[in-house]
């Protein structure tokens, strides 16, 4: 079994219940296969900013090999883990998450989806023998997972750009296809929290409460439970675990785009007091130097709800803030009074 080193569980967050959080069936699940997919698919996004897909086309050996190796590199001496450093952007990280004091029940390995050359010397033999002997067996299964993933959300974005009736329909997509394109790739291991029994049905936070500033990600977990979404009203929700699906939320980007029309979806990960979780998250990002801003023809004839920005300027607003603040309020229209 892999765990973190255990500090005290005082140095975390954690959360007390009001009321309970339940499962929730309804969360939408589209059917890629099927016609009207792009419709639920708007529908999806229009309600809760996040919904599951089927028949989705990543091969699942793909989906098995990746979690195999991502498993191993987890379970090496977390000595040898942490002589990677800390990410600067990319790289291990362990509880800390970000420059700016927020910490959670969660290690991981935060990768570009592009040939940085930096990336590679961190992946290369400036780092312990065994890190770099995983990476190379873990390459080929890296590329192969993040190819369908990133093929798919494509597929996913221009089904979007066809249910609001947008052209061209690689409006969106074009952004993730693009040699500059700023994508991430992040695997997240949540040991299991001894401590969690002992707390009286309060919940150690693995990843806290945030939304992704991207334009889409696609999650992919194994089978164990623990990321919650919040509803319109606040509430928040369990979202049962599902190893053959893939989860989609509507980013930052993509709800300043659609001028308020998606919004951006506000998730958390509690830990589990049993089980290990593990899951792969692909945040699709346009270039730096993309300007975002609403689409004239999603605006209505009406003002904008927020101003244009480059992704440069918004994720160095990203990076300086903590996780749960809303950081799009920085970039939105302030009406005149």
């Amino acid at each position: 079994m892999v765990m973190l080193a255990k500090p005290a569980i005082e140095q975390f967050s954690y959360i007390r219940n009001s009321r309970p959080t339940a499962l929730f069936p309804q969360i939408p699940v589209v059917d890629l296969s099927k016609p009207d997919s792009k419709h639920q698919i708007i529908k999806a996004c229009e309600e809760f900013g996040f919904f599951r897909v089927i028949n989705h086309g990543v091969p699942m050996d793909f989906i098995s090999r990746l979690e195999s190796e991502a498993t191993k590199f987890f379970s090496l001496p977390l000595c040898e883990k942490e002589k990677t450093g800390q990410p600067k952007p990319y790289g291990y990280g362990n509880k800390r998450i970000g420059p700016n004091g927020d910490v959670g029940w969660v290690e991981y390995l935060l990768l570009t989806t592009n040939q940085d050359p930096n990336l590679l010397r961190f992946l290369s033999g400036e780092n312990p023998e065994s890190f770099s002997l995983w990476f190379c067996y873990c390459r080929f299964a890296l590329n192969n997972y993040m190819s369908a993933v990133k093929k798919m959300a494509c597929e996913i974005l221009e089904m979007i750009a066809d249910g609001l009736k947008i052209q061209p329909r690689n409006v969106f997509s074009k952004l993730l296809m693009d040699e500059q394109s700023d994508s991430v790739f992040r695997l997240n291991h949540y040991p299991p929290c001894p401590d969690v029994q002992s707390l009286n049905g309060s919940n150690v936070i693995g990843f806290g409460e945030h939304t992704d500033p991207q334009i889409i990600s696609v999650l992919r977990s194994n089978n164990t439970s623990g990321l919650q979404i919040s509803l319109r009203d606040g509430s928040w929700i369990s979202v049962p675990p599902d190893q053959y699906s893939f989860f989609i939320n509507v980013g930052d980007s993509l709800q300043v785009m659609t001028n308020g029309r998606f919004e951006s979806v506000k998730h958390r990960v509690m830990a589990n007091g049993v089980k290990s979780r593990l899951s792969m998250i692909y945040f699709g990002g346009p270039p730096l130097s993309e300007k975002i801003a609403p689409l004239p023809s999603l605006t209505g004839g009406e003002q904008s709800l927020y101003k244009e920005f480059t992704w440069f300027e918004y994720k160095k607003s990203v990076y300086n803030s903590r996780l749960a603040d809303n950081r799009l309020m920085h970039f939105a229209r302030i009406a005149a009074s």
